[in-house]
């Protein structure tokens, strides 16, 4: 059961912000080249994740998934649903998602602001998603999420292969113990990361072309 927490701490894998520059970090697990950190975070007890790994991909590909986010459920540990509610621009939308926790566990929600920009030297992506409030009512029986800071950093090392670097803070809000969200959020992520990994290659991603991505 408290496997499923740390659902939490990941399903807003799509939110974003950057952490303090000074943040330390200390290597909790490396597995299956799925490398990941936790850090202190100033005035709360719970702590910051990054996650490191690479993939046989290249850049659209890659932002190809994070945006295609209806299908999030696909990949993305213990996420109930996602949904879009808004395109903005073929590089910016906002969506909703539920997260699936046990009983006596409600479940959480949020909505999320995803917005894709990349450096025209470097060829950098960054995938900004912080949670933002309204668009979506409050629900009486799911806690809303609305304080989640995160950040993707998509740096292409070759033509088909590229490493991400992903730090997420996160209040995962209502009656979930500091020490418990800490002491289980290992699992969440590492899950995402082999999945994500295997979304990748499906047909509809394989061949991605976004006009806004160069690799």
């Amino acid at each position: 059961m408290l496997s499923k927490i740390s659902a939490v701490l990941l399903l807003l894998t799509i939110s974003s912000a950057t952490l303090h520059a000074q943040q330390s970090w200390t290597l909790k697990s490396d597995n299956d080249g799925i490398k990941l950190y936790t850090g202190p975070v100033q005035n709360s007890k719970v702590k910051a994740l990054r996650v490191e790994c690479t993939f046989q991909a290249n850049l659209s590909q890659i932002v190809a998934v994070l945006l295609d986010v209806n299908n999030c459920t696909e990949w993305v540990y213990k996420t109930k649903s996602c949904t879009l509610l808004k395109q903005v621009s073929p590089s910016e939308l906002y969506y909703y998602s539920e997260v699936s926790l046990p009983w006596p566990v409600q479940n959480r929600d949020f909505v999320a602001h995803l917005t894709v920009t990349q450096d025209a030297d470097t060829k950098v992506v960054t995938v900004d998603g912080p949670a933002v409030k309204g668009m979506v009512p409050p629900k009486t029986d799911i806690v809303r999420i609305s304080e989640s800071k995160g950040k993707w950093l998509i740096t292409p090392v070759n033509k088909n292969e590229i490493r991400v670097e992903y730090t997420l803070t996160v209040d995962p809000a209502g009656n979930i113990p500091a020490w418990i969200a800490n002491l289980v959020s290992s699992e969440g992520p590492v899950q995402s990361f082999k999945a994500l990994r295997l979304q990748l290659k499906k047909a509809e991603y394989r061949n991605a072309a976004l006009s806004f991505i160069k690799n």
